[in-house]
């Protein structure tokens, strides 16, 4: 049954608070993204940049500009909306909030932060993802939050004792607006292992862990972590202090329900339509990832993929890169200041633009050249430390086109290896959806990645804002819940009439790519030489 929808202009919508609003802390911009009771209209955004800083030898982000952040970007949204629609929103049906997944935020008796944010791009747990690993049979990544718990007890830390919770980045913003500390079920996924059958954390595991932990934790580790909640379930509403939080004016009224605070990964899903068995979605920024929803379980553990959840708490494989498109924006910069430099300067847009196009011109193998984007440590490829490279031979093809297709060829690389795991285990693919800047160049990055998958690649309209409208699409699930599944609502009410672009795989392509990443894995250990040597 088709879900009727109030007749009215945007105005209407946000006058009645028939809206909804999504918060998305990424790793490098913070975006809002305003919906209205049509899910497909995005009424309004807003945004703010930011960068993580190595401090300590520890990848984070200061609270303070988690809060600075948000509020600018709630700002933004608000003026954006006055301007395109003569109304200033002070309510809204519901709200959601979304980060980067993993990493460890943990939190005194008195919520104050006990060392900080290790986002998930540190690759210092080692020793406790292989210790986990081992206790539980599941592959750890090395960005969870319970491998970076159990590596502080492992390293003594000071703070240990002190821990009353621990949580992600969007159950710390979540908390702080609404009292509750609750976190999706997807999100959730990457914290400690989750039990299929119960949509809660693995109580075996649960068990096992607090044998091997006892003594040297001040609480069992259940009680540590928040609360599980699938897509739909009510997480509580913004308190009158989480309204001053988000808008310092006082404008902002009390008492807008929220929806389970979710990580990338998840919004990602929901943005692109891929939470049903045999969709996936690839979503390319500071780091890369491909999500897989599976119709059975694995068959072996592998190092290269993350065992995570839907944010409706289906079984998904993550095949997780640390470093995605960065190294390409830096290539690009070069060439950005050149053109200033020379006297004819262009936007970074039109730069993308123009290198991404070059590239098609490229030979199908990059011409024998090989771009590592390794900016930080990449588990996939057995790298403890970033080294960025770009390498040929003598009689590579050294052209323009070869290296911006080199470049972007890198950036599918680690994700490749892990994809080809995949295919090991007989894990089909009916689409792949795509989403990111990267694929704003129409017909490049996503042509290629087709190449890459050997799959068909689609890009969508809906997902240009990415995550931040897919965290207000689960907001606006929060109203249909009882009368639909996740998949339902989203096929019916949100994709039904979308207007997808569909690259499939060219031989050529396929065949380039894969000589490409037989290159690129051979030369892994010019990689590791150079984190020796430099």
């Amino acid at each position: 049954m088709t879900l009727q929808r109030p007749s009215g202009t945007p105005a209407d919508d946000i006058r009645a608070g028939r809206t909804s609003l999504g918060i998305e802390l990424g790793s490098t911009r913070i975006k809002a993204c305003l919906i209205g009771s049509d899910a497909t209209e995005v009424l309004a955004t807003g945004s703010f940049s930011w960068e993580n800083r190595l401090e300590d030898g520890l990848w984070t982000y200061a609270l303070d500009d988690v809060w600075t952040g948000i509020r600018s970007a709630y700002a933004a949204l608000i003026d954006d909306a006055d301007q395109r629609h003569g109304v200033r929103p002070d309510t809204f049906g519901a709200i959601g909030i979304s980060a980067m997944m993993h990493g460890y935020l943990a939190f005194d008796e008195a919520g104050e932060l006990l060392v900080p944010f290790r986002t998930w791009r540190n690759t210092s747990t080692g020793r406790a993802s292989a210790e986990l690993g081992e206790l539980f049979g599941v592959n750890i990544p090395l960005r969870w939050s319970i491998a970076h718990l159990h590596q502080a007890v492992l390293d003594g830390e000071a703070h240990v004792p002190r821990i009353a919770s621990i949580n992600t980045l969007a159950g710390f913003v979540h908390h702080a607006l609404t009292g509750e500390r609750v976190l999706g079920v997807g999100d959730a996924s990457g914290m400690f292992p989750i039990d299929a059958t119960t949509g809660g954390y693995d109580e075996r595991m649960l068990r096992a862990y607090d044998t091997l932990a006892a003594g040297r934790l001040p609480a069992p580790v259940d009680r540590l972590l928040p609360t599980v909640l699938s897509a739909g379930a009510p997480a509580g509403v913004l308190t009158v202090s989480g309204a001053a939080l988000l808008d310092p004016s006082g404008a902002l009224r009390p008492g807008i329900p929220l929806c389970p605070p979710e990580g990338d990964a998840g919004t990602g899903m929901v943005a692109t339509n891929s939470v049903a068995p045999r969709t996936g979605n690839v979503s390319a920024g500071t780091s890369i990832f491909a999500m897989v929803v599976l119709e059975r379980p694995l068959a072996a553990v592998h190092h290269e993929l993350d065992l995570v959840t839907t944010p409706a708490g289906d079984a998904v494989a993550m095949v997780h890169c640390n470093n995605g498109a960065s190294e390409l924006a830096a290539w690009v910069g070069l060439f950005t200041r050149f053109a200033s430099a020379s006297g004819t300067p262009v936007s970074d847009d039109a730069a993308f633009d123009a290198l991404l196009r070059e590239a098609l011109a490229g030979e199908a193998d990059a011409g024998g050249l090989i771009a590592y984007n390794h900016l930080a440590g990449e588990p996939i490829a057995g790298l403890t430390e970033g080294r960025p490279l770009f390498v040929r031979t003598p009689d590579s093809a050294f052209t323009l086109a070869n290296v911006m297709r080199a470049q972007i060829y890198g950036v599918f690389g680690t994700l490749a290896i892990g994809m080809q795991v995949l295919a090991g285990e007989g894990v089909r693919l009916d689409r792949m959806f795509a989403h990111g800047g990267l694929f704003r160049t129409a017909g490049v990055a996503q042509r290629f990645l087709a190449g890459a998958l050997d799959a068909p690649v689609a890009v969508g309209e809906l997902a240009a804002e990415g995550g931040a409208w897919g965290i207000a699409v689960l907001a606006s699930y929060l109203a249909h819940a009882d009368g639909s599944s996740l998949a339902e609502y989203l096929d019916r009410e949100v994709f039904a009439t979308a207007d997808l672009s569909i690259a499939e795989p060219g031989p050529d392509d396929v065949a380039g790519f894969a000589a490409y990443l037989d290159r690129y894995r051979a030369g892994l250990a010019v990689e590791a030489a150079a984190i020796d040597a430099l």
